[in-house]
């Protein structure tokens, strides 16, 4: 495994790269980083050149000044950091895996740069302007982050930083299968960002982003009729509010034939966090998917 710090026009992208093969990206999500791979890379890295990059504002990748419109945090800008590094790396073209926020960075860039994304699969997600547009009091009470963490500075900022763990306990403990055991090192990873205020504020300017930026970006997209050109695979958990909520709209799946001309998918046992809780079965969706 080969370890990276790759400097883009705005942020210094940290990753790890391991294997051969076609290049895949994978992405993870709140509050994780890229160790959220770390079971599910080695499987991949069996049939593919395999880099895991932590988001900007996240793990131990920088975290640029951010503006009144949130824009260093959009998806947007997300997305163009991953294009540049992976043109570093040498692939121009490539497939990719996002999981929560990674998901929303991935789809993004799906859609900015259709030319670069062979393969695209999002994990436990659906869209950011269709998630808003069927929030609801479930929501509000079940994903709280989306909903605290998107408050004016410096609110939100304050609360991380007096309890981080209470932040990783919380989600690992709440979103994922009972009884799920997170390694206390990798619980450690995850609440050390948190630890520190430039981490903290890029985390919770992301948040800002999805409820401004990120969802006038999605509606102009829907506006537009802009759909993602190449195959789609959609993974949820099949215990988690995805497999629940969305029926009337034909699940997720149902939502995403709206974004995409190519789509499958299937919800997966597993909480939230599945790619850490069934990191063999993950490993063989997504190998399937992207050989």
């Amino acid at each position: 495994m080969e370890t990276l710090e790759l400097t883009t026009p705005e942020a210094t992208i940290f990753l790890q790269r391991l294997g051969s093969g076609p290049p895949l990206l994978l992405l993870h999500g709140f509050p994780q980083t890229h160790l959220m791979w770390r079971d599910v890379a080695p499987l991949l890295a069996k049939h593919f050149t395999v880099i895991c990059a932590d988001l900007r504002g996240y793990g131990r990748s920088s975290c640029p000044s951010s503006d009144v419109d949130h824009v260093p945090y959009s998806k947007r800008a997300m997305a163009k950091d991953m294009v540049l590094i992976m043109a570093q790396l040498g692939f121009q073209k490539f497939s990719v895996a996002g999981h929560d926020r990674g998901g929303r960075v991935a789809y993004r860039l799906a859609l900015d740069h259709p030319e670069q994304v062979e393969r695209l699969a999002v994990l436990d997600i659906i869209p950011t302007a269709e998630v808003w547009d069927r929030a609801d009091k479930r929501f509000a009470t079940a994903f709280w982050p989306w909903s605290l963490l998107a408050q004016p500075a410096p609110f939100p900022e304050m609360l991380i930083a007096g309890a981080p763990q209470a932040i990783i306990d919380n989600a690992l403990n709440d979103w994922g299968t009972p009884g799920t055991v997170f390694p206390a090192s990798v619980r450690k990873a995850y609440i050390e960002p948190l630890r520190n205020n430039a981490h903290i504020h890029a985390i919770c300017e992301d948040y800002r982003a999805s409820v401004t930026i990120d969802y006038e970006h999605d509606m102009y997209d829907l506006k537009e009729s802009h759909r993602i050109k190449c195959p789609v695979l959609v993974l949820w958990s099949a215990d988690s509010a995805l497999d629940n909520w969305y029926k009337a709209d034909g699940g997720p799946l149902g939502i995403w034939q709206k974004w995409a001309y190519n789509v499958q998918g299937w919800p997966v046992s597993g909480g939230h966090f599945f790619p850490e809780e069934i990191p063999e079965e993950t490993a063989i969706a997504l190998t399937q998917f992207f050989l």
